[in-house]
């Protein structure tokens, strides 16, 4: 075989070896665990379909980096749908690149109320927690992310935890569902019928890190500019990024506006301890 022909032949062949090893590697990963809230039945469940199930996917931390803590995500919808994508596993996954591990939330959504997607979004602290051992966390670190109506979901359970029942049979349900920490983006802090959460706020709230923008036509910017009150007027340690420009949603996943919220709340949980600054 002469120069040109074997060059030919591997410009024929490295695309089909590159797409195999490719396979192959995508064979060799092994997929996040995703684990249900409740074994059987959830609470005030209406049916046995996929949507009635809520469950978390397990996004671990690479060994190497992993910094012990854990932030469950809440991807936003309107508690219509859930933007399990840019607001979810993509999450977990700029997570990873900074040592946390990323817990992507599925929580119920209509029919059923906002309550029980809430009551989901404790469950989820507290199963985390229950596996803090076995997946290598602290259980004294563990947050919540929250976008939008995920967001809504997240300050109502750091505005309205408690710290489990001693005396009940689950072993789950003996644990607290306070997040340790809380990172609401474009929140709604005041929605779906339910009390304002600012209203809830008190010197026992975890910490927070808030971002909205000022041009957000869809959740106004008053909500997390009042939660941020609040939070100050306990003296909740707490750190609030109002951006000038940009749409509910910041972008969904690029653009300058999401790169700054997430280069200041990594700041911001690099400052707790919480994550690597550098990837």
């Amino acid at each position: 075989m002469n120069l040109p022909d074997a060059v030919g032949h591997l410009g024929t062949a490295l695309p089909l070896l590159c797409a195999t090893l490719a396979l192959a590697c995508c064979a060799c990963a092994e997929p996040a665990p995703v684990l249900p809230l409740w074994q059987g039945s959830a609470p005030d469940a209406r049916g046995a379909a996929e949507a009635d199930r809520p469950e978390i996917t397990v996004h671990l931390a690479p060994k190497a980096k992993a910094t012990g803590a854990a932030v469950i995500v809440c991807p936003g919808g309107g508690y219509r749908a859930l933007m399990m994508s840019y607001e979810g596993h993509d999450i977990a996954a700029w997570l990873n690149a900074h040592g946390v591990a990323g817990i992507v939330l599925k929580y119920r959504i209509q029919p059923y109320p906002a309550p029980v997607s809430i009551t989901d979004g404790r469950r989820a602290v507290r199963l985390v927690r229950s596996h803090a051992k076995e997946w290598g966390l602290d259980p004294k670190r563990i947050g919540m992310v929250g976008f939008s109506a995920g967001g809504h979901l997240a300050c109502n359970v750091g505005t309205s935890f408690d710290k489990g029942d001693p005396k009940a049979a689950d072993p789950v349900e003996r644990l607290s569902c306070r997040p340790d920490f809380m990172v609401l983006v474009y929140p709604a802090t005041d929605y779906a019928g339910l009390p304002p959460t600012e209203g809830h706020v008190t010197a026992q709230t975890p910490p927070a890190f808030l971002t909205h923008s000022a041009q957000d036509q869809t959740v106004p910017v008053e909500q997390s500019r009042r939660f941020y009150a609040a939070l100050q007027q306990y003296k909740v340690a707490a750190e609030y990024l109002e951006l000038p420009t940009g749409a509910h949603g910041l972008g969904c996943g690029k653009g300058a506006e999401w790169e700054a919220w997430q280069e200041a709340c990594i700041m911001w949980l690099a400052g707790r301890k919480v994550a690597n600054a550098s990837k």
